[in-house]
């Protein structure tokens, strides 16, 4: 993108970092020649990212004045992309104080420009609460001293995009499908490489420009050809559909989340959105953004791009990067008398005859389309009962299918801690009356055997804490017992497919304790 915009070494903050849209734009910055300051509430997180070690990482949160400060010293151009896309009757106002303390911050420390990438609206309709939440933060920032671009997207097409991930599932799973009526209103969508270069060659426009520019793609279709589209690159049949005009928003978006990996949680702002006509009233970004030499990218060969992508296993980031709204984000405490509270932990210790190597990459594959090792009925069922209770389920599966990073949505867990050849931990992100983490771990005896310890905890939150852990107690002998020997089984059929290993031969020992240490 250096055709577009020299950063000259100037240095670009970006928030929102561990999401969809900010994971993919540090690169970006990076290759235009920008130093990169990445701003994330748990550094650690990002640990893994293959850009980490070429950026300065600091901590902060959004809602702290002082540490946000501190974060934007020196900063010429900061990036806001902190959005709020569930989370209760008062994400909007939490939205417009972090919008404001970022705001007066960026002016307080001699910010050049920031820049925002909000939704494409239509003027003089009643929005929806997310639609209306991202105006109120374009406006917050267009008020401030600093000079602010304020971008105005509609659909994002991009592999692991929320919008593409919907439109994706909906038409592969649905050869004929009832719609709501709102699949005929017009849409310009984008490619997520144009919204990049739009980011990127933005923190280059003139100290005198503080406005908004909607931002699309060069083709204006209804959802419905989307779709029909969709299918025709993907080499689907025909697909047929119904529009009827019952579906409100709310049903719409419990569909959506039934048929699709997207929640409902997510698909309501996304639907909510679809419910108007979303077109671009204006170019004017292309006076400071030239379009590449090519064009912006056609809505077929975006879709290509991503399935692409997709099928070589090369999603850099997912709608899933970001944590959901709501559930548990500290980490597991190494001391098990934490909080004065208690801690039930399920531990299992298994001897397996493969290498560690090897046992470590069954692992690290575990989830998504791989499975869980045991007794897929009750997984199933129990991920099914999170999605109707508001969770996650098992449907976001996996960003990459063999290989794992700290942050990583993996079903209904998150990958908390990693440590190659070693360690997984996956803190649970489905609904409970409490806190849950998996450790798996890879580990050698003192005469070389290959040992598989499984550790699973979990800190209750009040009576329905304890009652929970109680009844399903009796089900970890075939839940977790069930993992173990299975896990156990496919390394050593891996290892068998490899040929000879080094692995001592011994028998399997194998303890289950379902303990509460106080």
């Amino acid at each position: 993108m250096s055709e577009i915009a020299a950063g000259d070494g100037r240095l670009a903050l970006v928030t929102g970092v561990t999401g969809y849209i900010g994971g993919r734009l540090v690169p970006e910055l990076l290759s235009a020649g920008f130093r990169v300051r990445a701003m994330a509430r748990r550094p650690e997180s990002l640990r893994d990212r293959p850009w980490v070690d070429d950026v300065e990482v600091v901590q902060a949160d959004a809602s702290d004045a002082d540490q946000v400060g501190a974060a934007l010293e020196g900063v010429d151009v900061a990036y806001y992309l902190i959005h709020a896309m569930s989370g209760g009757s008062s994400f909007s106002a939490k939205d417009r104080r972090t919008a404001r303390t970022f705001a007066r911050a960026a002016a307080a420390r001699g910010v050049r420009r920031t820049v925002y990438l909000g939704g494409l609206h239509p003027e003089g309709e009643e929005l929806s609460r997310h639609l209306e939440s991202r105006r109120e933060v374009g406006e917050i920032l267009l008020d401030s001293p600093v000079p602010a671009t304020v971008l105005q997207a509609a659909v994002i097409l991009g592999s692991g995009s929320a919008s593409f991930e919907m439109m994706r599932y909906l038409t592969e799973r649905l050869p004929v499908m009832v719609c709501p009526a709102w699949v005929n209103n017009r849409i310009q969508p984008i490619a997520v490489r144009d919204v990049l270069r739009y980011l990127v060659g933005s923190a280059s426009m003139p100290d005198d420009v503080n406005r908004t520019f909607d931002i699309g793609g060069p083709d204006v279709m209804t959802y419905l050809d989307m779709m029909r589209g969709y299918a025709e690159v993907a080499g689907l049949p025909k697909r047929h559909v119904l529009p009827v005009k019952v579906m409100s928003p709310k049903l719409s978006s419990h569909w959506v989340g039934t048929i699709t990996p997207v929640p409902g949680s997510i698909a309501r702002p996304l639907v909510e959105s679809l419910v108007h006509e979303v077109v671009c009233k204006e170019n004017d970004i292309a006076k400071y953004v030239p379009d590449p030499p090519g064009g912006l990218v056609p809505f077929r060969r975006a879709v290509q791009l991503a399935l692409q992508r997709i099928q070589e296993a090369d999603v850099t980031t997912r709608w899933s990067s970001a944590s959901v709204p709501g559930a548990p984000s500290d980490p597991l405490p190494s001391d098990p008398d934490w909080a004065g509270g208690n801690l039930y932990v399920d531990e299992r210790t298994t001897v397996v005859q493969a290498p560690p190597h090897v046992l470590w990459e069954v692992l690290e594959g575990i989830g998504g389309e791989q499975g869980w090792y045991s007794w897929p009925m009750a997984w199933a069922v129990r991920g099914v009962m999170d999605r109707f209770s508001g969770g996650p389920g098992l449907r976001r599966g996996r960003r990459d299918p063999r290989h794992l990073m700290v942050g990583d949505a993996v079903d209904w867990w998150r990958v908390e801690e990693r440590e190659e050849d070693r360690l997984l931990r996956l803190r649970a992100e489905m609904k409970l009356p409490g806190l849950a983490w998996l450790d798996l771990r890879v580990d050698t005896d003192a005469v070389g055997r290959t040992l598989f310890h499984q550790r699973a905890l979990f800190h209750p939150k009040g009576l329905a804490g304890q009652a929970y852990w109680a009844a399903i107690s009796p089900f970890h002998g075939v839940v977790f017992g069930g993992m173990q020997k299975n896990v156990k089984d496919a390394a050593e059929a891996a290892a068998r497919g490899r040929g000879p290993t080094a692995s001592a031969p011994g028998s399997v020992d194998v303890r289950a304790e379902g303990t509460l240490v106080r």
